[in-house]
């Protein structure tokens, strides 16, 4: 069977990430294929910001530059014909932040500048090398998502961003107000907006508990917020299950999802909220194991939209903006290199749902009578 790019593209990322460093030629040979696929595939996986392309050599995105990279860096960054190089640090290049990276990329192309993007893999060292070596490629400007802690920058952290040294956009991440750099343009998703919206949609189907079961990352501290803030409004008990963080990025375990069980089974839950939908997707995969029907006995919408549509029961979603971020966010950064000058601005786009089966839309929730939606 002939080889897809998709598992083509796999292989060069193992290869790479094995070595570290190799050059586009060796690449070639190891994989099989000629030396003109492997520099289209590099190219593909270089624009999303999978890998880092330098002058014929190849390497792994999160890996920091000596000073040789840096130099090769500066001569590969030509600068387009009256157009800007920009600079985007990001943690990741997949999951949620490749529509992020795609939507800027666009922004950046339709205004003729190049964007060049660093990986840290959640590591605030990388963040301050990345930043080095892409001031030294000498970019106009930077778009940046720091490796905070999910509480946000402590002082000393936010101050190493607060004046930098060329203009800078925050990619969903925000300085609270009195600490240095809070001033900073920034664009962010409305992710307690998104919750509230989920479980307003649930309350509309009748359900009058909705439990919250949440991974603990970025988002987590804003979907509590805007699940809280729709509970107290409907008039809803807080059933949030969500399990206290083990190490850096807690998910659902099997305790929340015993909890989460017994409610289900004493018929006192029958809808939740689960972030993210990959977690949702495990968990719709552990409730069948226990009997219990999506949407029939109980109904799911999850936070995050990019497996959810692959589930065997396809689950309703909260759809951040992703690739509307990374637009909104070159666009801004380009005002802020024409006009220095302009007010400090704050972008937030809500996300949208997306209604799937697992959510019972069209249906009495639990197959018996639908309660009454809150009224309001």
């Amino acid at each position: 069977m002939r080889e897809s790019v998709e598992q083509r593209h796999r292989r060069i990322l193992r290869v790479v990430r094995e070595r570290e460093s190799v050059r586009v030629s060796e690449l070639a040979e190891a994989l099989g294929v000629s030396v003109e696929t492997a520099r289209r595939d590099v190219a593909a996986l270089a624009d999303v910001g999978r890998l880092r392309r330098l002058h014929g050599t190849v390497s792994w995105p999160t890996a920091p530059l000596n000073a040789r990279d840096a130099r090769l860096a500066r001569r590969d960054t030509p600068r387009p014909a009256d157009g800007l190089v920009l600079g985007m640090v990001v943690p990741v290049s997949d999951y949620y932040y490749r529509a992020v990276i795609q939507g800027a990329r666009q922004a950046a192309a339709d205004v003729g500048a190049r964007l060049l993007v660093g990986i840290t893999d959640y590591s605030a060292e990388r963040d301050v090398q990345h930043i080095a070596t892409l001031l030294s490629a000498g970019v106009d400007g930077l778009l940046l998502a720091p490796s905070w802690t999910v509480g946000g920058p402590t002082w000393e952290e936010a101050a190493r961003f607060a004046e930098p040294a060329v203009p800078a956009v925050l990619v969903e991440r925000r300085i609270p107000l009195g600490v240095p750099g809070s001033h900073l343009d920034r664009v962010v998703s409305d992710h307690a907006g998104g919750a509230a919206l989920a479980v307003r949609h649930l309350a509309r189907l009748g359900h009058r508990r909705v439990a919250l079961l949440a991974r603990h990352t970025h988002t987590r501290p804003a979907v509590r917020s805007g699940y809280l803030s729709a509970v107290r409004a409907l008039d809803l008990p807080d059933d949030d299950l969500s399990p206290p963080p083990r190490g850096p990025w807690g998910h659902p375990d099997d305790i929340a999802r015993e909890r989460l069980l017994a409610l289900v089974e004493a018929g006192e839950v029958r809808a939740a909220l689960v972030h993210t939908d990959i977690d949702a997707l495990n968990l719709l995969q552990w409730l069948t194991a226990h009997g219990v029907r999506v949407p029939d006995d109980f109904a799911l919408v999850c936070h995050n939209d990019e497996t959810a549509a692959l589930a065997d029961v396809p689950l309703t979603s909260v759809s951040p903006a992703t690739f509307a971020v990374g637009e909104a966010a070159v666009r801004l950064l380009v005002r802020r290199l024409e006009d220095p000058d302009a007010a400090h601005s704050a972008i937030e786009w809500l996300p949208r749902l997306v209604v799937r089966e697992s959510c019972g839309a069209g249906r009495e929730p639990g197959g018996s009578e639908a309660l009454s939606p809150p009224s309001g």
